[in-house]
């Protein structure tokens, strides 16, 4: 009988082509190369995420400390599930309560980066509120990652919360706040979809007079909530209004951030529909001002103080 080789030659040179590349492979697969700057690109890709602003950002290794430049950040990363790996937030980050006892590394605006550079964070998390190119160079230099937030409202913010799940390992927790997130959301727009929609000024401070403006996510709250902004069409987020132009605005309804210095409308709105049928509310000014979990609170508030 001819040997196995003699009648199928074909067929045993590729049976051992087969082995030696499956050989070959076992060889490679078994070492982690590594140029000497750092893990090869192919590596680096798998840890590339993309931040709000479009921006790949490099995450080395499981987030384990986090650096949170802004209190709705810090509002986020506790909602989502990751609040014990924190080790460093701002001054005007109070909530959750727990947020207070965490170190502090400076303001939104002003950071110390020689503080936060000593934390040794994975990741910065930012608001683009903050002064991203202050800092940013100096941080990614000391291969500390920064990645920037920007949630556009109450849809924003869920989307933002699953995506965190994701980069923290939360997934379970945070997909489930970012579902009763919209599920509130959902309820208020079928509550207030057949109701009048009342002429709303919100009022962010009464000396000089803040209110919103086209570019405020605050504005489409007032809108989701069942009223009209009457300054929706001024330009910027936070327009500095005069006099003139408020009073021509002639509210139905007036929402005052609640602080120190704006317990009161502004005396141009003395003569307003809003103040002599007593329709002047206050609302927390934290919730309104963050584009954190607590919009949807915000936004079930107004929604109630619009049609009581």
């Amino acid at each position: 009988m001819r040997s196995l080789e003699a009648k199928f030659p074909a067929v045993l040179l590729l049976a051992r082509g087969a082995c030696l590349l499956l050989l070959i492979v076992g060889m490679f697969s078994a070492c982690r190369i590594e140029s000497p700057d750092g893990p090869l690109e192919s590596e680096v890709r798998k840890n590339l995420v993309t931040d709000d602003l479009g921006r790949e950002v490099i995450i080395r290794g499981p987030i384990e400390r986090i650096v949170s430049l802004a209190p709705s950040v810090t509002e986020m990363i506790f909602a989502a599930g990751a609040g014990d790996r924190l080790v460093g937030v701002t001054t005007y980050c109070n909530y959750p309560e727990a947020a207070k006892a965490i170190e502090k590394v400076g303001d939104t605006q002003t950071p110390n980066i020689e503080r936060i550079i000593a934390l040794k964070p994975d990741v910065v998390f930012v608001s683009t509120a903050s002064q991203l190119e202050a800092f940013m160079q100096t941080l990614e230099q000391q291969n500390i990652a920064v990645y920037v937030t920007d949630p556009k409202g109450i849809d924003g913010v869920a989307e933002n919360l699953s995506t965190f799940g994701r980069l923290f390992g939360t997934e379970t927790t945070a997909d489930r706040l970012a579902g009763e997130l919209k599920q509130r959301a959902t309820a208020v727009n079928e509550q207030v979809k057949a109701r009048l929609r009342p002429k709303v000024f919100v009022q962010i401070s009464n000396e000089p007079l803040f209110t919103i403006g086209k570019e405020a996510f605050v504005t489409a709250l007032v809108e989701r909530a069942g009223g009209e902004s009457v300054s929706r069409d001024v330009p910027t987020a936070f327009p500095k209004l005069s006099k003139e132009t408020a009073s021509a605005m002639s509210p139905e309804v007036i929402i005052l951030s609640d602080s120190e210095d704006n317990l009161e409308p502004n005396e141009v709105f003395r003569n307003s529909p809003a103040v002599k049928n007593g329709r002047v509310y206050r609302i927390n000014a934290d919730i309104i001002s963050r584009p954190g979990p607590r919009l949807v609170d915000a936004l079930e508030q107004i929604a109630g103080f619009l049609h009581q």
